[in-house]
């Protein structure tokens, strides 16, 4: 397992910046592993909006915590450049979501620390397949299995597809 990353070296890795950033540090991190925590606090915007006056982390972002944990692994070890530089390297879209197989919620998740565990499963070609458990106070908040996809740039900077209404 590779050291601990902090911010600035996630940033590298990611293109997601704040308010959007969901991971602040990571823990461990090896080609088929990675561990990562975020402290999310009560004026996070989509924490204010979710259940006003009722501060719950919603489980979309619990999901996004989990896809932007496996997009730094698949950066780090799968994106085929070396040295990956998220505001340098171009023409490529590392981790897009392809799918959520299955998502189970098991606590309502407060601001504070939550901790996730996402596992490669396995990969081929550009489809990799993940699990991940997210954890806040040592109880288990989430389970997702999810795929993601490494691919051009394009699909991101182009213009939409001129047959969608």
């Amino acid at each position: 397992m590779d050291a601990k990353m902090n911010k600035k070296d996630i940033k590298k890795l990611l293109h997601h910046r704040e308010p959007y950033l969901m991971v602040d540090t990571v823990r461990e991190l090896s080609d088929s592993e990675i561990k990562t925590s975020k402290t999310t606090q009560n004026d996070e915007p989509y924490i204010q909006g979710h259940f006003p006056n009722a501060p719950v982390i919603p489980g979309a972002m619990l999901q996004e915590f989990c896809t932007q944990s496996a997009g730094i692994l698949l950066t780090k070890y799968y994106s085929g450049v070396e040295d990956y530089d998220s505001d340098n390297t171009k023409g490529y879209a590392i981790g897009v979501l392809n799918k959520i197989e299955t998502a189970k919620f098991y606590n309502i998740c407060k601001p504070g620390k939550i901790e996730s565990e996402v596992k490669l499963l396995s990969h081929h070609e550009n489809l990799y397949k993940f699990i991940a458990r997210v954890t806040q106070n040592g109880e288990l908040m989430a389970k997702i299995k999810f795929n993601l996809v490494n691919t051009s740039d394009e699909i991101l900077t182009s213009s939409q597809n001129q047959d969608t209404p």
